[in-house]
């Protein structure tokens, strides 16, 4: 506990140095680059939706780990990257979305790793939420990636039966631009406010969802291409729809 206990007491407030924001270091921008050669698919802006109110989604909110066969729709994943990274206005140098933010940095970018959406081929993707689009990283044609997914988060099943897994990225510096060694924190707040979204927002597409937070951090960053470093994996969850029962 000795490593907790001290990143606790380091990211109090008395230790603190001047950030660069007040330093005058220019921001830095509010969305990573992506391969502009890679396959892009136009996410549906209308979703179709079954009404649920939110007490009963609070009250029906569970994890789930036991998922049946049904796809979902590309609506339906297109409703789930909206509820939970989608963009409602760009500003000079903000962007206001559907989840809170430490002083709206948003230093979360979404991957997905796709297992059962119709009409959507299987493997890794980006969600570009400035665009609302999903960009292809790896076809599942390069290996099994859901395999792959599965073995990284410790072998639990579910990670392969879901229909997707979500996996969240930290941008340290977009946060620490602003806040400094204190921003680390608020990343972690920032993932419990996204990952809630999509426990709810599940909901209304009768589908079920399951947090993550055992994997190889390392193996994980590597097999999303990030260094680690400048971006790293923070999160992530499984959705698929739910078993009758």
């Amino acid at each position: 506990m000795k490593n907790g206990k001290e990143f606790i007491e380091k990211t109090k407030y008395p230790y603190l140095e001047k950030s660069d924001q007040l330093s005058g270091v220019p921001q830095p921008p509010l969305e990573l680059e992506w391969d502009q050669e890679a396959v892009t698919i136009d996410l549906p802006q209308d979703a179709p939706l079954n009404p649920v109110e939110l007490t009963t989604a609070i009250q029906r909110r569970q994890s789930v780990r036991q998922y049946n066969n049904l796809p979902l729709s590309l609506a339906e994943l297109s409703h789930l990257l909206w509820c939970t990274q989608g963009v409602k206005q760009v500003y000079s140098n903000r962007t206001a979305r559907n989840v809170p933010s430490a002083g709206s940095r948003h230093a979360l970018e979404t991957w997905l790793v796709v297992n059962n959406v119709a009409g959507l081929q299987s493997g890794l993707y980006r969600y570009i939420a400035s665009k609302h689009q999903l960009a292809l990283i790896t076809p599942a044609a390069s290996g099994d990636i859901a395999a792959k997914a599965t073995e990284l988060c410790h072998g639990q099943p579910f990670v392969k039966t879901a229909a997707a897994l979500f996996i969240w990225v930290a941008v340290p510096y977009r946060m620490a631009w602003r806040y400094g060694d204190r921003g680390y924190r608020y990343l972690h707040l920032d993932a419990g406010h996204v990952c809630q979204n999509l426990y709810l927002a599940a909901e209304s597409i009768d589908a079920g969802v399951c947090a993550i937070a055992a994997y190889d951090d390392d193996q994980m960053n590597a097999f999303l291409g990030i260094d680690g470093e400048n971006a790293f994996a923070i999160y992530m969850a499984t959705v698929g729809k739910k078993q009758a029962y």
